[in-house]
């Protein structure tokens, strides 16, 4: 099976630190892969590069969207890899506070408008048909997402696991091939962390997604993933099953051995 993402010998400097070191890494059609270490790792680092936010030092990034051809992203703009079909969500929530909850996910949407600025000022047919679509589409992912009857409240008006779950929600607005979610299980209680992961499989068997994402909750990545990426210090230091990774004394030193000492 072909990668969705292959990432090959990806370094990033920030002056004189190295971030990353020769990071390599792939995400095959319709996995769930964890990418896992302690805090400093390199973690999110890896995300921004992939995403296009930090253009790596070195290294390259090939990204294959659904139904379409295999690109490299190192360079281009954000937005641009956005369209190509990779979305991503945060570590802190970055909603639209002040701005109703069916709008988060509509200002997600307009990444597949056609209408350009000509067409909204003239009010066109296809673009009242496109702003209904738009808001169509928008409210159907809320409901996917459980969040529907929330439409209306303002984005800072919900609960916290309400959040998370709404940023997923703009994140699919996109119609991404790829997800990338970072610590989506953050500051979740454990009946919150098992709605999240019945989630993400819901989300990866309906919507044939790839889905890598970064997690601290072992319990949740030993469960929900098909492989497991371990970095530390800005390298990859292993990777395999979950049992594979498991019983590695490398990660077990590093990583799940600060959790059995926790």
């Amino acid at each position: 099976m072909k990668p969705v993402l292959d990432v090959t010998a990806v370094s990033m400097n920030f002056g004189g630190l190295r971030a990353l070191n020769e990071v390599q890494l792939e995400v095959r059609s319709g996995e769930i892969v964890a990418l896992i270490g302690p805090n400093g790792a390199g973690k999110t680092t890896f995300f921004n590069c992939i995403t296009s936010i930090y253009t790596p030092t070195e290294g390259e990034v090939w990204f294959t969207p659904r139904g379409g051809a295999r690109t490299k992203v190192n360079g281009i703009k954000p937005n641009l890899v956005t369209a190509l079909g990779m979305a991503r969500t945060f570590q802190n929530i970055r909603l639209f506070k002040n701005m109703s909850v069916l709008e988060n996910v509509m200002i997600a949407r307009h990444c597949r408008t056609k209408s350009g600025i000509l067409g909204a000022l003239l009010r066109s047919p296809a673009v009242r048909r496109e702003e209904k679509e738009i808001v169509d589409r928008s409210y159907e992912l809320l409901k996917y997402m459980g969040l529907n009857k929330f439409y209306k409240e303002l984005a800072c008006n919900l609960p916290y696991g309400a959040q998370r779950r709404l940023e997923i929600a703009r994140a699919l607005a996109t119609e991404p091939t790829l997800l990338l979610l970072d610590e989506p299980a953050a500051g979740m209680n454990p009946q919150e962390t098992e709605s999240l992961k019945h989630m993400v499989f819901k989300i990866r068997d309906e919507m044939d997604m790839a889905i890598l994402l970064i997690e601290h909750d072992m319990s949740m990545v030993m469960s929900i993933s098909e492989r497991i990426y371990v970095m530390e210090y800005g390298c990859l230091i292993a990777s395999g099953t979950p049992t594979e990774i498991s019983s590695d004394p490398r990660v077990i030193k590093a990583y799940l051995g600060e959790e059995a000492h926790a």
